[in-house]
């Protein structure tokens, strides 16, 4: 008989940008999103993966500098460590800037739990020519520390080794206490004693005394939790008077000296230096006297956005037309196969319509994000947003917003998320109410496919512009709302810059095969869903009441002897049969029903149709177009493609209006969700909704309005 498995529960916790989800996709074999900017993990993560036998759960906790209460990610991670939710606490620290990175370290000593020390990026450590004496650091910790290279999984298998061996050691293990000056000390064990003895004890001796020293610091959500215990507050508050008083300095500052002294001697005792430290930051200060020059940075920036979107456009094109024409051969063969009736009408007008429709976008969906993947793994992208954090303060922006406002480029659901890490409400709500404005991957098929259909000798140049469009509307909102909300000051926010780093090639197609793979999970899902419930809206009622006989007409011609007049009547009859048939279908009379509304804007009720499918997911207003427009393909016998149908039914200056619509318009429903549960209220959610639509409809009427001067 077998036993059962025993659960081991890991907390994961480190810096910003040291490299914890890399650990945790190596370790679980997920693929979180990795970005070599601060903040990517902005909720708790949990994984699980088995190792000798044992099943072991991992939380990847939000990248936190300290544990302090300065923030929702400090609070969270402090509370689930001092709760004792996790068996082992594995500290991930930079081997490259371990003083920064063993700050976080010394508070966690100080809270006495069993842990492991992960020094990861030990590659570049070991670039910088620094040689860490893993044996005498471990000593110093009181626990065991593995050099890692989490990318290409150096030090793993000694991590998932020594995770069961600790788990299974039921010994002593070794107390590290930092050494605090004798007053400190001393103050520490009697707030210490007090606490042990008012809570009966029933917390252990880290407990007692992680508490007594952030009672000392000042702790206002520790204060808050024993504001029961008056005596207790009361010993705090004159120990940390006679502590100011004989030390003329604050509490606060007197811990946190304490904690950089043991840092900097544990590193002068573990660490050897080869080479000249100014020698290493040479050619990071180089490359940034370029990328960050006061002058020629925004430039360079705007100018490789260019370039990727051009190259996203002309060289995506290639595969497009492959796709595309692959779509059209399986559509003939289904074509043949299939018995002529309504399940061939839904497969080949709806199924094959609408997904072959949209999946040809996908080589500029890939391309697109081997971009970003090289931006972000170099370590660009945290640049560029330090080189936007001037901007968006005179817009009145949080500092913090940057990140997220980034990441909306990919998707703006996580990027509203992203927002937890901005402490004030009003900043917060700010940045949330305009990321639905970024520019997210799922509107890149609409404005390639407009873009190729209206403006196809600059169609990457207008991709680019609706980008910078995305960004300065953007940043407009933002200008709009803090007038609205007024009584707040945007506040400073200071950017860690990570080294430069060459992006492995397993990191860039990792990066890019998420987003494929999320692209085709919709085609599967929502799109896919959608098609066919847009082919029986516009299928039905059978019944339809035409404006003439046509099929008479069309039977009377059959049965003449051929000619060309002959062919093409019959193919005109048909196209007025189909789009009567459309305009008098459910989705035509719903359509022509709310079409009033865009009528000032010049978009058709069949514009209408993409608009109202676009609520749900804008990658449907290309599905949509898809499958309306693939009746009249069938009636009028023509083989072309949706891009240039298209461009028959507008002009370029309506189809501009029409892309700058979709860009602002109401975000899609998953969007609206998260809006409503970051905001906490389905008021703002509503707001978004109703803001969203009244600009849209504003910037479009009025470039038409302006366009039509100049036409």
């Amino acid at each position: 008989m077998t036993s059962e498995p025993s659960t081991i529960t890991i907390g994961l916790v480190g810096n910003p940008n040291c490299g914890k989800t890399t650990i945790l996709n190596k370790l679980c074999g997920s693929k979180d999103s990795v970005g070599n900017y601060p903040r990517v993990t902005v909720a708790a993560k949990e994984r699980t993966f088995e190792h000798q036998g044992n099943i072991i759960k991992i939380t990847d906790l939000p990248g936190i500098y300290a544990l302090t209460t300065q923030s929702p990610e400090e609070s969270a991670s402090r509370d689930y460590i001092h709760a004792e939710k996790a068996d082992i606490v594995i500290n991930v620290i930079d081997a490259g800037n371990l003083e920064r990175s063993l700050f976080l370290t010394s508070q966690l000593i100080e809270m006495g739990k069993r842990a492991i020390f992960v020094l990861n990026m030990i590659d570049e450590s070991r670039r910088k020519k620094l040689i860490i004496d893993s044996t005498t650091l471990s000593s110093m910790l009181g626990g065991p520390v593995i050099e890692m290279n989490a990318i290409t999984g150096e030090g793993m298998g000694y991590l998932k080794d020594s995770i069961v061996e600790m788990a299974k050691y039921t010994g002593e293990t070794k107390k590290i206490f930092i050494n605090y000056d004798e007053h400190l000390k001393d103050a520490v064990i009697r707030v210490q004693e007090k606490i042990t003895q008012l809570h009966q004890h029933k917390m252990s001796e880290s407990q007692t005394r992680w508490l007594a020293i952030k009672l000392l610091e000042g702790d206002e959500v520790m204060i808050s939790k024993e504001k029961d215990h008056d005596y207790l507050l009361e010993i705090v508050r004159r120990e940390r008077y006679d502590l100011a008083r004989d030390h003329d300095g604050e509490c606060e500052m007197l811990f946190a000296d304490a904690r950089y002294g043991f840092v900097h001697g544990m590193v002068l005792e573990a660490v050897e230096v080869l080479e000249d430290p100014a020698k290493r930051y040479d050619l990071t200060r180089k490359l940034d006297m370029f990328f960050l020059h006061r002058l020629l940075g925004v430039p360079v920036f705007i100018g490789l956005l260019w370039l990727m979107f051009q190259t996203t456009f002309t060289v995506g094109e290639y595969p497009m037309n492959w796709i595309d024409a692959g779509v059209g051969v399986i559509s003939n063969i289904l074509d043949n196969i299939i018995p002529a009736g309504m399940a061939h009408d839904l497969v080949i007008d709806g199924v094959v319509a609408g997904v072959g429709g949209t999946i040809i976008f996908l080589p500029n969906i890939v391309i697109l994000f081997f971009f970003m993947a090289i931006f972000s793994e170099t370590g660009y992208l945290t640049r560029a947003a330090f080189l936007m954090d001037r901007v968006m303060h005179s817009f009145g922006l949080h500092g913090k917003a940057l990140i997220p406002l980034v990441m909306g480029f990919g998707c703006n659901v996580p990027a509203i998320m992203a927002t937890r890490t901005i402490e004030s409400n009003r900043s917060r709500l700010i940045a949330i109410l305009i990321n639905p404005f970024m520019l997210c991957a799922a509107r890149l098929p609409v404005f390639i496919l407009f873009a190729g259909a209206f403006f196809s000798e600059m169609a990457g140049t207008m991709v680019f512009i609706m980008y910078m469009l995305s960004i300065i509307i953007a940043m407009g909102a933002s200008v709009l709302l803090n007038k609205l909300m007024p009584d707040g000051e945007p506040e400073a926010f200071v950017m860690e810059l990570p080294p430069y780093r060459l992006p492995t090639l397993r990191a860039v197609l990792v990066h890019m095969w998420e987003k494929a793979l999320n692209f085709l999970q919709k085609i599967a899902g929502v799109i896919l869903v959608g098609s066919i419930v847009l082919w029986f809206l516009q299928e039905f009622p059978q019944n339809v009441k035409y404006s003439d006989d046509f099929n008479s007409k069309i039977a009377q011609l059959q049965s003449e002897p051929e000619s060309s007049k002959g062919a093409i009547a019959i193919a005109g009859y048909k196209q007025k049969m189909a789009q009567e048939h459309l305009s008098n279908s459910y989705l035509g009379r719903v359509s022509q029903a709310i079409a009033p509304v865009f009528a000032p804007l010049n978009f058709t009720w069949r514009d209408t149709v993409a608009i109202l499918t676009g609520f749900v997911a804008k990658e449907v207003v290309v599905a949509s177009y898809a499958v309306i427009y693939a009746q009249d393909k069938e009636s009028t016998e023509e083989s072309t493609s949706l891009k240039n149908v298209l461009a028959k039914t507008m002009s370029p200056l309506v189809a501009f209006a029409f892309m700058i619509f979709v860009l602002l318009y109401t975000p899609c429903l998953a969007t609206i969700a998260v809006i409503r549960r970051e905001a906490g209220s389905w008021k703002w959610a509503g707001f978004s909704v109703a803001f969203s639509l009244v600009l849209a409809w504003s910037l479009a009427f009025l470039i038409l309005t302006v366009g039509n001067l100049f036409v």
